[in-house]
C-alpha cells in the first residue's frame, strides 16, 4: 500500500475517455484530443467518507498504480461488452467502452490479488459480476428512470440477513435506479445480498474478500456525504 500512517486512504477511481468533438461546448480546434471524463460526485462521496480520490486514466498500467491504492471503486457509465459473458448485443441504448472494460478488469485482477476493497456502483456492479463469471439481463426498461432527477426515490431494496449491508442500512433502503440492465446469474464467489421488489439483483458481496456491488447510485443521493457505504470502504482499507 502506497498510504502511510496518518494518511487518509487512496482511493482508485476509473473514468471516462472522449474526443473533445463529442463534448458539447469543447474548444473546436480540440476535437480531435482525448478527454478523461470523471463525475465529481464520486469524488466527493470518496472525500467526504475520509479517503482520497485518485481518477485513474486508461493509460496507466493497473499493475503499478493498482498496489498502491488502498481502495477502488468502480462507477457508472456505458454497458459493458456482451461479447464479456459470451451474448449478443441486444441494445445500443449505452454502446460498449472497451477500453474501459478491459482497464477495469485488469485492475480488479489486481485488487483481488492484493485484498484491495473494492465498491462497485451501477456499471460497477455488472463489470464485476461479469469478471466473475456472471452474465446480465441486458434490457430492463422499468429501471431506466432517466428522465427523473438522478437523487428521485424510486423503489425500496431488501437486504439478506446477515449480509455486510444489512449491517449498514438495516433491512430495507429506499434507492434511486438508473440503469437498464441487472444481473441474471452471479459470478463465482459472490452472493446475492440485495433485492428490489420485483426480484432484480441491486447489491452482491464476495463471500471471503472486501468486495461490495450495488445497482443504485448511493453518491447521487442527497445523504451521500453520510453514506454507510463509502464508509464501509474506508473502513475496509484499514483492517
Amino acid at each position: 500500500m502506497w498510504s502511510t500512517e496518518g494518511c487518509r486512504p487512496l482511493i482508485g477511481l476509473p473514468g471516462r475517455r472522449k474526443t473533445g468533438g463529442q463534448i458539447e461546448g469543447f474548444p473546436e480546434i480540440l476535437d480531435g484530443l482525448d478527454v478523461d471524463l470523471y463525475v465529481a460526485d464520486y469524488a466527493r462521496a470518496i472525500t467526504a467518507a475520509g479517503g482520497i480520490p485518485v481518477h485513474l486514466p486508461f493509460d496507466v498500467d493497473p499493475k503499478d498504480i493498482g498496489a498502491c491504492l488502498d481502495g477502488l471503486v468502480l462507477p457508472g457509465g456505458a454497458d459493458v461488452e456482451p461479447a464479456l459473458y459470451g451474448a449478443v448485443a441486444e441494445t445500443d441504448e449505452m454502446p460498449p467502452e472497451k477500453i474501459r472494460d478491459d482497464f477495469e478488469f485488469a485492475l480488479l485482477d489486481v485488487a483481488e490479488a492484493n485484498d484491495t476493497p473494492v465498491l462497485g456502483i451501477c456499471r460497477g456492479i455488472q463489470l464485476i459480476n461479469i469478471w466473475a463469471g456472471g452474465d446480465l439481463h441486458q434490457d430492463v426498461p422499468q429501471h431506466a428512470a432517466f428522465d427523473d432527477p438522478p437523487a428521485t426515490l424510486q423503489h425500496e431494496i431488501t437486504f439478506t440477513e446477515g449480509s455486510r449491508l444489512r449491517g449498514l442500512y438495516g433491512e430495507h433502503h429506499t434507492v434511486n435506479s438508473l440503469h437498464h440492465q441487472t444481473l441474471k446469474n452471479v459470478g463465482e464467489r459472490y452472493r446475492v445480498t440485495g433485492r428490489a421488489g420485483d426480484g432484480q439483483i441491486e447489491a452482491i458481496e464476495h463471500v471471503e474478500l472486501p468486495i461490495i456491488a450495488v445497482q443504485w447510485h448511493p453518491e447521487m443521493l442527497p445523504e451521500a456525504s453520510e453514506d454507510p457505504l463509502f464508509k464501509w470502504l474506508i473502513n475496509a482499507t484499514r483492517n
